[in-house]
């Protein structure tokens, strides 16, 4: 492995053989190997990955995982204080521009393509999308049919949300249904959202990188995209406040007051990076929830920073399109 020219064809055929994939070891050398490389996107997501899939000891890999964001985090801080000129907005002067307009998108993602092309699951291909099963026909009958992208196959298990330009549909890898991915289908094919992800893995460290979407992969056609991302299974904070609008009753003020300082911390986080979300609403809000062994006293015992406070349980931030 150390000798291949092609270290990351090495490393996926090794996932897709299942060969050490419980081992944290894998996930740390192959992390640190795409770090030394420059590929520091590369990097973040095979850690995500060897988290995820709970490979041992989990601990060695979620302390190698926070020194790796410590690092970026660092570098990240430092190309910031250099200001470095950007020719787009120095030929435009004090002109205010509208970051919704498709021209100034369209010119944006041809100066992001050199960069994009080299993230870690990213798929490009000059044709349009040729499966067995059409993907228009997902929209009306999706439950329990099988597409194949990139070599893996996805066993739809239904759809789980849908936009103007998008279907989002739950999915098993290869019909496990312990490595359940969600799948986002658009037309025509929007590389953005996965660029965003990939730049909030380099700009946000540690435990607050759990508050945002994560991509694992996108593949590109000529008709349409499928970005591959984590799934979560509980909902919108829409749904929530369906829920409460169902029932009759307004939700309770210190559940208010939870997801209003969540949101808050979302949003701040967010921009002391950078960034913006274009689309702030609660459908693109996920809930997460606590582990399973979390309980009521070890919840009232927490203190200290927000983040700390709130654990794994929280809002999840999706749809990065217009950032």
């Amino acid at each position: 492995m150390g000798v291949s020219s092609d270290f990351g064809s090495v490393f996926m055929e090794m996932l897709n053989c299942n060969v050490c994939t419980k081992n944290a070891s894998l996930y740390v050398w192959s992390a640190c190997f795409f770090e030394l490389k420059g590929r520091l996107h590369d990097a973040l997501t095979i850690y995500h990955l060897g988290i995820s899939r709970n490979a041992e000891p989990i601990e060695w890999l979620k302390k190698a995982q926070a020194l790796c964001h410590q690092r970026i985090s660092e570098t990240w801080k430092a190309s910031e204080r250099q200001k470095i000129d950007y020719k787009g907005s120095t030929e435009l002067g004090n002109i205010g521009i509208n970051p919704w307009d498709s021209s100034i998108l369209e010119d944006l993602m041809k100066k992001i393509n050199p960069t994009i092309k080299k993230f870690y699951g990213y798929h490009l291909s000059t044709k349009s999308y040729t499966g067995k099963v059409a993907l228009s026909t997902l929209k009306n009958a999706s439950r329990n049919k099988v597409i194949e992208i990139g070599g893996r196959k996805y066993h739809i298990k239904g759809c789980a949300g849908q936009g103007g330009f998008a279907q989002v549909y739950k999915a098993f890898v290869n019909s496990d249904p312990n490595d359940v991915v969600a799948l986002k289908i658009q037309k025509p094919a929007f590389p953005w959202e996965f660029y965003m992800y990939r730049q909030l893995d380099m700009r946000i460290t540690g435990r607050e990188r759990s508050s945002y979407g994560l991509a694992q992969r996108i593949h590109l056609y000529a008709d349409c995209s499928i970005l591959i991302c984590d799934y979560l299974a509980h909902g919108t904070l829409q749904d929530v406040i369906n829920r409460y609008a169902v029932q009759g009753k307004p939700m309770e003020e210190v559940l208010c007051i939870y997801y209003t300082i969540e949101m808050l911390h979302m949003v701040e986080t967010l921009h002391d990076v950078g960034l913006i979300h274009g689309d702030f609403k609660p459908d693109n809000l996920l809930i997460r929830y606590a582990r399973d062994d979390l309980t009521e006293e070890g919840f009232l015992d927490r203190s200290g920073p927000w983040c700390d406070q709130t654990g794994e349980e929280g809002l999840f931030w999706i749809s990065f399109q217009m950032t």
